[in-house]
């Protein structure tokens, strides 16, 4: 019980530093992903350990694990949202786009009612 009191406070200590390391800017998605993936990873595999006497080795491996999918998840999910702001930005641009040829067109209008 003791090994695992420490693995955790040794996991949340983990999770403190990397949180503090990201600077003023906020987590990226990926990033999120990664350090929940590792979060919850390394808990698991403390709790795992425990069962089996070495919560510390769990965790390390549970921690591991879980980074690694929550990468994969968090990558996914960083990439969608980049392909959704460029979809808006090329939806704004075309907007834009389609309010000039507007006003264009009333000009035209106007100067042949001038005629």
């Amino acid at each position: 019980m003791r090994r695992f009191i420490w693995a955790s406070i040794c996991t949340l200590v983990l999770a403190t530093v990397l949180t503090a390391c990201s600077g003023s800017q906020p987590l990226s998605t990926r990033e999120e992903g990664t350090l929940g993936g590792g979060l919850l990873g390394a808990g698991t595999g403390a709790i795992i350990g425990a069962a089996v006497g070495h919560p510390g080795v769990g965790a390390a491996i549970g921690g591991g694990v879980g980074a690694v999918g929550g990468y994969a998840v968090g990558n996914a999910m960083q990439n969608q949202e980049n392909q959704q702001q460029q979809t808006q930005s090329q939806i704004q641009q075309q907007q834009q786009e389609i309010e000039r040829q507007r006003r264009e067109l009333e000009q035209m209008k106007q100067q042949q009612q001038t005629e």
